[in-house]
């Protein structure tokens, strides 16, 4: 079985549905609202696994708002909050490595998403637009 076939089946054992799949880019995006995952992608980028999702547009881009956004990480138990190329976008990224990848080990890292922005989400809401 190949590192994206077992990704999808480790979806499939969480519950969660696969709303768009690129099997050519071995890629699949997951929606689960009860979770906060919206167009969360998952890419087999070998030799890693890269889980990303966009949290919000900044309303304000400035060294307090970075400054914060680097302490949240300090918390949380896998991935971070990163910035995209222009500085204006927020993502949550978490990588990990696929010869190794088990059920726990990714279940772990959707569940520090969802923990990330339950624990963060007012404070994530002030620095998003309007």
């Amino acid at each position: 079985m190949s590192d994206f076939e077992k990704v999808k089946s480790y979806l499939c054992d969480l519950g969660l549905g696969i709303s768009q799949e690129h099997a050519d880019d071995e890629l699949v995006i997951v929606n689960d609202e009860a979770q906060g995952l919206k167009h969360l992608v998952i890419d087999c980028e070998a030799p890693i696994l890269i889980m990303e999702q966009f949290i919000l547009t900044l309303k304000s881009a400035n060294e307090g708002v970075f400054k914060r956004l680097l302490q949240m990480n300090r918390n949380l138990v896998h991935g971070a909050f990163v910035l995209d190329d222009s500085a204006e976008r927020v993502l949550f990224r978490a990588t990990l490595q696929l010869e190794n990848l088990d059920l726990n080990e990714l279940q772990g890292s959707i569940n520090a998403l969802s923990l990330a922005l339950a624990e963060n989400a007012a404070e994530l809401i002030e620095f998003g637009t309007t």
